[in-house]
């Protein structure tokens, strides 16, 4: 027996994992686990790209949901990031949040004029004793850790949809129907129906992300600039643990998209978790707090969209929405693609 077996055995026995090209082997319960990421809207599909470099490499999950949703915030357009839509006053305010396998967490709201506000709610998690910093001294820390300041000025796209807006001044966030499907969309079998979208403010205004690396570790990201048109001062459920985000990693993990103060009345990430702890699916947990929130909101549920994605321990993934019109995407080793998600209306 060479050497290289012999050590190969006795690692075996001690119950380290040992990697194949599927993934790693837990050689206890003999279960490969094989890294998976998935992320909210089309948006997604880019943003997994980010995030794949770190898992296909044997990175961390936490490495990965910060790295690929930072891919969203760098693209200039109305839905995250500095280039999004501003607030009634005209000024983009920015929300984030991170959390990893051991219940470290850290979120940013109401920051301004900082490019990567995931980052900074990463420092937030790492670097203080806090969980949430907000507005000014969100920045402040933010500055004081080194990033930088950028110029406050609203890009093309923002600045046209402002001076729309403004000929109104209505709030009324259109929620996702009537615009043509994704080409690039690959649908589940059970729901290949073409569904339509719309290019309103709840397409694409957060991006949220989920991964299970291939020591299996859990974490979640969650970045928004938040509803277009907002009052000013208006923070959503993407930077609220529990809420917009959650990760428990004996279970699972899952992020919100959608009208979050609605997402917050429910408490609505950390319910599915606690659904999926009990039993259900990753699609039957995300299901079951949809149509909590369904029944709460009465006729309302006709004006909002709320859209949840769960990825468990397993590393089976799902998602459900109010509304047709959501879909998530898809990494693995098999590549990257994109699903039309379940709905209830």
């Amino acid at each position: 027996m060479s050497i290289n077996r012999r050590h190969f055995i006795n690692l075996s026995s001690l119950g380290i994992a040992g990697f194949t090209l599927q993934g790693f082997a837990n050689k206890t319960n003999n279960i490969i686990i094989k890294p998976i990421v998935i992320a909210t809207w089309d948006a997604g599909l880019n943003a997994n790209k980010g995030a794949w470099e770190v898992l296909s490499k044997g990175g961390s999950a936490l490495d990965a949901v910060e790295k690929g949703v930072m891919v969203t915030e760098d693209e200039i357009s109305c839905c995250v990031g500095l280039g999004a839509n501003p607030d009634r006053d005209g000024h983009v305010t920015l929300d984030a949040s991170i959390m990893d396998h051991e219940f470290n967490c850290g979120s940013v709201a109401f920051l301004e004029r900082i490019k990567h506000p995931i980052s900074v709610a990463r420092k937030v998690m790492e670097k203080t004793p806090h969980v949430m910093l907000v507005g000014e001294g969100a920045q402040q820390f933010a500055l004081s850790e080194g990033f930088k300041l950028e110029p406050n000025v609203l890009s093309e796209d923002a600045k046209k949809a402002y001076e729309k807006w403004l000929k109104k001044s209505t709030y009324k966030p259109v929620i996702n129907v009537e615009r043509s499907t994704n080409p690039n969309a690959q649908l589940d079998e059970k729901y290949k129906a073409p569904y339509k979208l719309d290019n309103g403010n709840w397409n694409h205004d957060t991006i949220g992300m989920v991964a299970l690396d291939a020591n299996g570790n859990l974490s979640g990201s969650c970045t928004t600039s938040g509803a277009g048109f907002k009052l000013r001062g208006r923070v959503g459920d993407s930077p609220v643990i529990g809420a917009g985000l959650y990760v428990d990693n004996e279970v699972g993990a899952v992020v919100a998209t959608g009208q979050g103060e609605d997402v917050i009345r429910v408490a609505g990430a950390s319910a599915v978790v606690e659904y999926m702890r009990q039993g259900k699916s990753p699609q039957e947990a995300c299901k079951l707090v949809v149509e909590k929130i369904r029944k709460i909101k009465k006729e309302k549920a006709a004006d909002i969209q709320v859209c949840f994605i769960a990825l468990n321990k397993k590393g089976e993934h799902g998602s459900f929405a109010l509304h047709t019109g959501f879909n998530y995407a898809v990494h693995t080793s098999d590549g990257n693609k994109l699903l039309e998600s379940p709905f209830s209306i």
